[in-house]
């Protein structure tokens, strides 16, 4: 489908050259669910741009994408640092339109074409870019071990995809959250669903990943694993 999708919007003359090879695979589908959290594609229609604050996270796109560009520094109006990757390459940005991206995507963005195959590992690269989990000790049920994943993003109907998505493939439900001042919705698992989310996204130690946020759900689900008493998030509530 996605494929289709991308051979119809290809304009007939010379074609042109594209650095990034379009093949699913777990890379590739890593790289398309960190560009959906934080990439940007330039309205010149060959632009492409993925910004963060994490530089191993921008070396690891590289490797995914298999491209040579610099990294580069940047900083916003009040000054603080970021690290950016751009590069050209009009086939790679022909196929992100393709299936479901675009510039100025951040409000806009709807669903994603990605093979039921990769969704785990396009899952993770949007997590790397705009997910997070936490956890702690509940202060009243001292034996309750609260457990939450969460995704986020400024698109209503993108967390509502996302959630169905993961409905069908983990069989998981989750609750939203929104907040107004920014405004953003928050795509929340907690418990058992959670453990399941996890679970699902690092399903083998080779998989591409973001080191920090691996090894901070790594200790969760070793706190987890090793309890003797108590529930994982027993009497657990959702919190901002």
């Amino acid at each position: 489908m996605c494929f289709s999708i991308y051979n119809k919007i290809v304009k007939r003359g010379p074609k042109p050259k594209g650095n990034v090879k379009i093949r699913w695979s777990p890379h590739f589908a890593y790289a398309v669910g960190l560009l959906t959290a934080d990439g940007c594609l330039s309205k010149d229609g060959r632009h492409i741009d993925l910004t963060s604050v994490d530089k191993a996270q921008l070396i690891l796109f590289k490797k995914c994408l298999g491209i040579k560009t610099k990294i580069s520094k940047k900083y916003s109006g009040i000054g603080n640092m970021a690290y950016c990757v751009q590069f050209s390459d009009v086939l790679f940005y022909r196929f992100l339109v393709g299936i479901g991206l675009s510039p100025a995507k951040s409000k806009t963005i709807m669903a994603v074409a990605v093979p039921d195959q990769y969704f785990a590992d396009f899952l993770r690269g949007y997590f790397d870019g705009d997910g997070c989990s936490y956890s702690f000790y509940d202060s009243v049920y001292k034996k309750s071990y609260r457990f939450y994943i969460s995704f986020t993003s400024a698109s209503p109907k993108f967390i509502d995809w996302l959630r169905d998505r993961l409905n069908k493939l983990v069989e998981v439900h989750g609750h939203i959250d929104q907040s107004k001042k920014p405004f953003y919705v928050q795509l929340k698992y907690a418990k058992k669903e959670a453990v399941q989310i996890c679970k699902y996204m690092y399903y083998n130690d080779a998989v591409p990943r973001l080191v920090r946020k691996h090894l901070k759900i790594q200790r969760s689900m070793s706190i987890i694993s090793g309890r003797r008493g108590g529930e994982i998030g027993k009497h657990a509530s959702f919190r901002s």
